[in-house]
């Protein structure tokens, strides 16, 4: 699956027609803060534990997305979504999951630290408001997965179209969605261009990640084209311009009257 409980060994930005960043993320050990400040109970500790280990089986980890416990805090979960289709395609969204400490019996909290231009999403300090799927929160029913899985989803279409203003954190962008869709689309576009750039991806002083807790603990990093290289090689990537061009069609035979 392309989704993992670990942090991509290598990210490789790049396109055909278009080179891009080449990154690797790697872990990265951050402080503490106020997020960690009260202390897990051994059940909840317990919980959470099993609910990463449980991420390897099969569809639990969606596509696309890369996560990591915090070094720090066991009930810390620092991810990356990456987007393929969508009013937000090609963005790379940063955002971790704080578990409480009476975990499962309230829901984690999930705070993007990516700039998000989303009606669940506050612009203010990027908390993603999952009250709109999870409406009551049944610990013995509701997983860590379910909330990965509705995180990917709310940026697909389906749900945009199915999101209550009374559950946005951002009216905003609710509003644009159902009576400016073009605005909407051009703010969703930006969002995913600025979370492609250099000082999103490798500047830790960003000012999007500002007042959003400890450093994030997946950490891209700049690689030389020949990194690059050597990382594809090793993983038995192809490189765009090695793929094979398929012969087009032969045009048909013109026809002839008898």
């Amino acid at each position: 699956m392309l989704g993992g409980i670990v942090p991509s060994p290598t990210i490789d930005l790049s396109s055909p027609k278009q080179r891009k960043a080449s990154v690797s993320a790697s872990r990265h050990r951050h402080a503490s803060s106020s997020i960690d400040a009260a202390p897990p109970n051994p059940v909840s500790r317990a919980a959470v534990s099993f609910e990463y280990a449980s991420l390897r089986y099969q569809d639990h980890c969606p596509l696309g997305m890369y996560i990591t416990p915090s070094a720090q805090n066991p009930l810390l979960w620092d991810a990356v979504l990456f987007i393929h289709q969508g009013y937000y395609t090609d963005a790379i969204l940063k955002f971790r999951l704080a578990f409480p400490p009476n975990y499962p019996e309230r829901p984690p909290a999930v705070q993007f630290l990516t700039d998000v231009f989303h009606p669940l999403v506050a612009q203010q300090d990027g908390t993603f408001n999952l009250a709109s799927k999870f409406r009551p929160w049944r610990p013995k029913e509701h997983h860590v997965y379910d909330v990965l899985h509705w995180i990917k989803a709310a940026f697909k279409k389906h749900a945009l179209d199915e999101i209550k203003e009374i559950d946005c954190l951002n009216k905003e962008a609710y509003r644009l969605y159902h009576d400016s869709t073009a605005s909407f689309v051009a703010l969703a576009n930006q969002t995913s261009m600025l979370s492609q750039t250099a000082s999103a991806l490798f500047d830790r002083d960003h000012p999007s990640m500002g007042n959003k807790g400890p450093a994030h603990g997946i950490v891209f990093r700049e690689l030389k084209p020949e990194q690059s290289a050597a990382l594809r090689a090793k993983l038995g990537l192809q490189e765009w311009d090695d793929e094979p061009v398929k012969d087009s069609a032969p045009a048909p035979a013109p026809a002839h009257d008898a």
